[in-house]
């Protein structure tokens, strides 16, 4: 490439009910763009509403309006930040692309550090995560900490504790992702599965800069469930091999009891063991039962082929 020939960077920035945040992660970005600026880099917004209800699309309207880096999508409905993230990635043009949030909570003045391996070649992706959790609710932490343990041990990839989507990726890591046209997206699972050279970059937890988190426990608990489900057919193995130890626990009882019946001539007593016996044992099939069902339903998502967001506006 002609060195006179400027790069392009594109922040992709997935929005909802942002409205607080927006005008102050703008200022920001701007100023961190002039830096880039001198080192003959150009940049892009692509902001991707999903399915606000507060001002976030206006505001949105109004930058793009003065400002002709500024792009936004706005879905029909909320999709999901995994889909607002798809869209981004497939509307960016630049040659680096960053993925980041609005709130603050992406140290926005990390991206020309993050920028310097991989416009080197050194790297692919400059991937960052968090050291500490300082600000979290302390229940949230422990069960994040529990999700990732278990990622690292039933799934084939591997999950830093306290990684982000605050990526900043080379155009042929980007690609990488958009060839995946899976619809239950983990994207967190989907970075380290593309594979390619990663950098890290570590940074103490930030609270938002305005306005209150989305993702409440239980959607963070379900976002978990799907991970895991994602990237790893483990939980099937599990329901198998609780079965089939249920099963060689079944032949020792009934051997046991044709012993005492039969030799002993000692009668079976006892339904409040038999019951208990009974509701343990249903209770493992519903489980394993449940896991099946979970797996087909992804299944059935997928063969559905239903797309992954539905655009309202687009400028």
């Amino acid at each position: 490439m002609n060195e006179s020939t400027p790069l392009l960077i594109s922040f992709v920035i997935p929005c909802y009910n942002e409205q607080e945040t927006i005008p102050i992660f703008y200022k920001e970005a701007c100023m961190v763009l002039e830096e880039l600026k001198q080192k003959n880099i150009n940049g892009e917004f692509v902001f991707i509403d999903d399915g606000s209800v507060d001002k976030t699309l206006e505001i949105l309207d109004q930058l793009s309006t003065k400002d002709d880096r500024v792009h936004y999508l706005a879905f029909s409905r909320n999709f999901s930040k995994e889909a607002a993230l798809l869209a981004g990635l497939q509307k960016s043009r630049g040659n680096y692309v960053v993925t980041l949030d609005a709130d603050g909570q992406d140290p926005v003045s990390m991206i020309p550090g993050m920028l310097e391996p991989v416009l080197s070649g050194e790297f692919d992706c400059a991937a960052t995560r968090r050291v500490t959790r300082k600000g979290e609710p302390p229940i949230r932490s422990f069960f994040a900490r529990i999700f990732y343990k278990i990622m690292g041990v039933i799934s084939n990839i591997q999950v830093v504790d306290g990684a982000r989507d605050f990526r900043l990726m080379n155009r042929v890591y980007v690609d990488s992702i958009l060839s995946l046209t899976e619809s239950n997206r983990f994207s967190k699972g989907i970075f380290p599965w593309v594979g390619f050279r990663t950098k890290w970059f570590e940074y103490e937890n930030t609270r938002r800069v305005a306005g209150e988190t989305k993702w409440s426990f239980w959607k963070l608990f379900r976002y978990s469930i799907d991970g895991i489900m994602a990237f790893s057919a483990k939980p099937l193995a599990i329901a198998s091999v609780l079965g089939f130890i249920f099963f060689i626990l079944s032949l020792v009882l009934i051997a046991v009891i044709v012993v005492r019946r039969v030799v002993l001539g000692d009668p079976v007593a006892g339904w409040a063991s038999t019951v208990c016996i009974i509701l343990f044992c249903s209770g493992v099939q519903l489980f394993t039962t449940g896991i099946l069902g979970a797996y087909l339903s992804k299944t059935y998502t997928e063969v559905k082929k239903r797309p992954h967001f539905l655009i309202k506006i687009e400028k």
